[in-house]
């Protein structure tokens, strides 16, 4: 299958928002309380005429999902791009073409992609310093068959949630984080 034809296959925002069991109230407050600043707006205003799509492959469930999910939905909207939501575990065989470091199965990813379903870029799972602040949270957990492991994992997975939902200074790096690798890809002066 081509990259639109995976599009095709994707849910609105509106049906996976409707879908969603897990994760929809933090994820939409984020939405709700996101905005992106006048240079990011100028940006994706200048790349409107691309008409790009973006096929985000998530799951509800997923902690980076619920940060990275409407942050994208606010980007895709200043730039007028038409999202679809793939559900991971339904798509395999497109999420095994985007593994992390080759092996991982790590989401969300953002497939951004031309009218023709040429892919352009490609975004995910994480936004660096988010990465950062997950690996120095994993360091600090026991080993994984230590007694108390999987209590020190709930505690560290609330914490990120907590975290991802209430810093905007995170948002804002991950919207950056976006929004550079679209700009390093340099949509807007291609014809």
């Amino acid at each position: 299958m081509n990259l639109n034809d995976w599009y095709s296959k994707g849910l609105t925002f509106e049906q996976y928002r409707e879908k969603m069991t897990v994760n929809k109230e933090v994820m939409l407050s984020i939405y709700e309380r996101f905005t992106l600043n006048e240079d990011d707006i100028s940006f994706l205003e200048k790349i409107q005429a691309r008409q790009l799509k973006v096929i985000v492959l998530t799951e509800d469930w997923c902690g980076d999902a619920l940060v990275n999910n409407p942050i994208l939905v606010r980007i895709a909207e200043a730039a007028n791009m038409a999202v679809r939501f793939l559900l991971r575990d339904q798509n395999l065989e497109l999420m095994d073409q985007y593994l992390t470091n080759g092996t991982a199965r790590s989401i969300p990813i953002f497939i951004f992609i031309d009218q023709e379903g040429n892919e352009k870029a490609v975004w995910g799972p994480r936004a660096q310093k988010v990465q950062k602040l997950v690996e120095q949270e994993k360091a600090t957990l026991p080993p994984s068959d230590a007694q108390n492991f999987k209590e020190k994992q709930l505690e560290f997975i609330q914490r990120l949630t907590k975290t991802y939902s209430q810093d905007e200074s995170l948002w804002e790096h991950i919207s950056y984080s976006i929004i550079t690798t679209l700009k390093e890809k340099d949509l807007h002066h291609q014809e």
